[in-house]
């Protein structure tokens, strides 16, 4: 190691001393691993929708020792690494306890996040005329994946710190949709297309709840930092709302009434009664022809009068 790399190893190890920050020997080692949290979620699309996101079955049959065999491994990586996410490492007795009643009550609620995941299929069906199948949604609608990681992340959330938003941001990384853990969501959720959309910590959405891409649902000030902890940051979107694209909602008490549709690129900061339609009023559109370009120099003049010579031209002549 030449003089300048061991001036920069010097400087690096005094910055981390200084800051007070994560010291990697002490504290990070502590932390749960991403990379295991984002094999378990690969793992838990496999588990909701077996078949489709990994090597197909052989025949139903190996679908009872496949099921087993899944959730064994995700027992004993989910186990290591709530541990970890508890600060215990090695565990001790009552972490190792904790960590395996949370463990199991999560594995137990998995088959009713999957009765609701066929809810936000169905949702999806008739919802968006491009799709033609099941299947297809399951395959290649990233709306689906997120929110299927978001409900299960959902079952973890303020019973283990850090794993519930390590899933949901391998979900965001993979499909542009933001959504938090800690958001309460019903049943027949759709996010069509879904780029951009960011769902906030403190949203509640109700049940058939509709969303384009680029909807946000955000906070109304974050001057106010951590006083704003714990409390209703986010709007509140009742049964039966459409949202079209590029809208954003704003304030814990918005609140969106049933029924309502809401146009695209509406910013709005205040509730809205039920059954309304919300919608931008811009300015008319004007479309009018195009103006006749003018060839800026005496050889394009040469060339839009023979079309021979922009040929020519093409392929190097003079």
């Amino acid at each position: 190691m030449d003089a300048s790399d061991r001036d920069a190893v010097d400087e690096l190890l005094q910055t981390y001393g200084e800051t007070g920050g994560i010291n990697y020997l002490a504290a990070a080692a502590t932390l749960p691993s991403r990379l295991a949290i984002e094999a378990a979620c690969a793992e838990l699309i496999s588990l909701m929708f077996p078949g489709f996101r990994s090597q197909a079955l052989v025949s139903s049959e190996d679908l009872t020792d496949v099921t087993r065999t899944r959730i064994r491994a995700l027992h004993a990586r989910l186990k290591t690494e709530i541990c970890r996410s508890l600060g215990k490492v090695p565990p001790d007795e009552a972490t190792e306890a904790k960590a395996e009643e949370v463990l199991s009550l999560f594995l137990k609620e998995l088959p009713a996040v999957r009765r609701l995941l066929w809810t936000d299929i169905d949702a999806a069906y008739e919802g968006d005329p491009a799709a033609t199948s099941y299947e297809e949604i399951i395959l290649a609608y990233p709306s689906l994946e997120a929110i299927a990681i978001y409900r299960m992340a959902h079952l973890l959330y303020n019973k283990v710190p850090l794993i519930p938003r390590i899933m949901t941001e391998w979900a965001h990384s993979r499909t542009g949709i933001d959504i938090h853990p800690g958001a309460e969501i019903g049943s027949h959720f759709f996010i069509d297309h879904g780029t951009g959309v960011v769902v906030g910590e403190t949203t509640k959405i109700g049940s058939h709840v509709k969303l384009y891409q680029g909807v946000s649902f955000i906070a109304r000030s974050l001057s106010a930092g951590k006083a704003l902890r714990g409390k209703k940051r986010h709007p509140t979107i009742e049964d039966g709302v459409c949202i079209y694209a590029g809208t954003t909602i704003m304030g814990g008490d918005t609140v969106i009434g049933a029924n309502s549709t809401i146009g695209a690129n509406v910013f709005l900061t205040k509730s809205v009664p039920p059954n309304s339609l919300v919608y931008y009023e811009e300015k008319e559109v004007a479309i009018v022809p195009k103006r006749k370009k003018r060839p800026s120099t005496t050889r394009d003049a040469e060339v839009v009068g023979n079309p021979r010579a922009a040929s020519h031209r093409g392929r190097g002549f003079s």
